[in-house]
C-alpha cells in the first residue's frame, strides 16, 4: 500500500489541501516504513499541486525518520518526538506525568478532549505562535514552550467548567475501577468455589491473642513494618479496631489489597525518578499491589489445601502459582517464576509478623484459619 495524496485525505478524514504536517505524519506512519519512504516524492509532489506544500523541513525530517526505522535504529520515542514535532500532536507524557491513553483506548471524554486538544494546536499553528519547523529541527526553546501551553491547556477549564486532564483522568479512573472490581468479583467467586469442599480450619484462638497483641505494638510503633501494616489496613494508629480477629483479619486482607500509600503518597514524582531510588517501605508496597488476583487466589488456594506444615516460601509460592490448574501460564518460566518468587518476597515478612507463616516460612494453623478468610475480606469490600 503506498501513501498517495488520496490515501493521506482519507486517513486524515480531510481534503489534501487542508492536510497538516500531522496528518501526513500520522499517513505515512500507517505504512511499513519501506512504502512510506518510496511514497515520499510523489506525495511531496502532489500537495505542491494541491496548493499544500508543507515545508522543505519537514520531509527532510519525514525522510529520516522514516530512514531511521526502515534501517531498525528508531525508537518508538524517537518517532513520537518527531510526530510531536509536527506542532499539533498532543505530547504523550507531560511534565506533570499526564499520560494520554492509546487510541484505542480512549473513551468518549479522552477521544475529545484529544481532538479539542489538535484543533487548538492546529489554531496556534496557523497564528504563528507554535512554529513547526523549529520543532523538527531540535529547537530547545521551542520545544520548552510547546510543552508549556499544552500542560497550561490540560489545566485550564472549558467554557464548561471541564478540567481536559481532570475529565481525562477521572474517566480512566473510572474504567479502571469498573475493570478492577470485575476481576475482584470474579476471584472472589472462584475462592469460594476452590475452598467449598474443604474443612473448616480450627479457631487458633491462642495464637490469634498472641499475634494480634504484636500487632497492636508494631502498629503504634514508627517504622518498618508497623508504617506499612498500617498503609495497607488504612489504619489510623490512634483509632485500631478493639476486636483482636476484626485487626488481624484487616490487616492480612490489607496485605492482598493495600488500601493506601505512605503518609507522603502525594509525592507520586519519585516513583518516576528512573534515576532514584525508593525506600524499602516503597518497595514493599508496589510489589504487593503488582501481584495479580489470580496470584493471590492460587496462592491462597493452594496453601489452604496443604495446611499447616506447608513450606510457604517465596520460592514455593512461585511454584504453586506456576502450576495451578486456573491460570494459563508457562509452568516452567524461569523468568515468570523469578518475577513472582521476587514480588512474593515482601510478602512473607510481613506474613511472618502477622503468624501467618513461622520464621522458617511454614504454614502455621493461624495462616491455615485465616488465610482464605483475610483474602475473601480483601475481595468482598468489608
Amino acid at each position: 500500500m503506498s501513501v498517495d495524496l488520496d490515501f493521506a485525505a482519507r486517513h486524515a478524514g480531510r481534503p489534501a489541501r487542508d492536510l497538516t504536517r500531522r496528518d501526513v505524519a500520522r499517513a505515512l506512519l500507517a505504512v511499513p516504513s519501506g512504502q512510506a519512504l518510496v511514497s515520499l516524492p510523489e506525495l511531496r509532489r502532489d500537495l505542491m499541486a494541491a496548493g499544500n506544500p508543507l515545508t522543505a523541513v519537514f520531509w527532510e525530517s519525514a525522510k529520516s525518520t522514516l530512514t531511521r526505522i526502515e534501517s531498525g535504529v528508531a525508537t518508538v520515542g524517537d518517532v513520537q518526538r518527531w510526530l510531536e514535532s509536527t506542532g499539533t500532536e498532543p505530547i504523550l507524557l507531560t511534565r506533570s506525568y499526564f499520560v494520554w491513553p492509546d487510541e484505542s483506548e480512549r473513551g468518549p471524554v479522552a477521544t475529545e478532549m484529544y481532538g479539542r486538544l489538535v484543533a487548538h494546536l492546529e489554531e496556534l499553528v496557523e497564528a504563528g505562535v507554535i512554529d513547526p519547523d523549529a520543532l523538527a529541527q531540535g529547537d530547545v526553546t521551542s520545544r520548552q514552550a510547546y510543552e508549556e501551553l499544552q500542560e497550561r491547556w490540560l489545566t485550564a477549564g472549558l467554557p464548561d467548567g471541564r478540567v481536559p486532564g481532570v475529565s481525562v483522568s477521572e474517566e480512566q479512573d473510572a474504567e479502571l475501577y469498573a475493570a478492577w472490581d470485575e476481576e475482584e468479583a470474579y476471584a472472589l467467586q472462584e475462592l469460594r468455589r476452590a475452598l467449598d469442599d474443604l474443612p473448616e480450619p480450627p479457631f487458633p484462638a491462642g495464637d490469634l491473642k498472641a499475634a494480634a497483641d504484636r500487632l497492636r505494638r508494631s502498629l503504634v510503633s514508627p517504622g518498618f513494618p508497623g508504617n506499612v501494616l498500617r498503609a495497607c489496613a488504612g489504619l489510623d494508629e490512634d483509632r485500631l479496631p478493639d476486636a483482636d480477629e476484626d485487626l488481624w483479619l484487616r490487616v492480612a486482607a490489607g496485605i492482598a489489597a493495600p488500601i493506601s500509600d505512605l503518609p507522603d503518597e502525594e509525592d507520586a514524582a519519585r516513583f518516576f525518578d528512573l534515576d532514584g531510588e525508593l525506600s524499602h517501605e516503597d518497595s514493599v508496597l508496589a510489589s504487593l499491589c503488582a501481584i495479580h488476583h489470580a496470584d493471590w487466589l492460587a496462592a491462597t488456594v493452594a496453601l489452604t489445601r496443604y495446611g499447616p506444615g506447608v513450606l510457604a516460601s517465596p520460592e514455593r509460592i512461585a511454584r504453586f502459582i506456576a502450576d495451578s490448574e486456573d491460570l494459563v501460564s508457562e509452568p516452567d518460566d524461569p523468568e515468570e517464576l523469578e518475577a513472582t518468587e521476587m514480588l512474593f518476597t515482601s510478602v512473607t515478612p510481613l506474613w511472618a509478623h502477622l503468624g501467618i507463616v513461622d520464621k522458617a516460612e511454614v504454614l502455621t494453623p493461624l495462616g491455615w484459619w485465616g488465610l482464605p478468610k483475610a483474602l475473601e475480606k480483601a475481595w468482598s469490600g468489608d
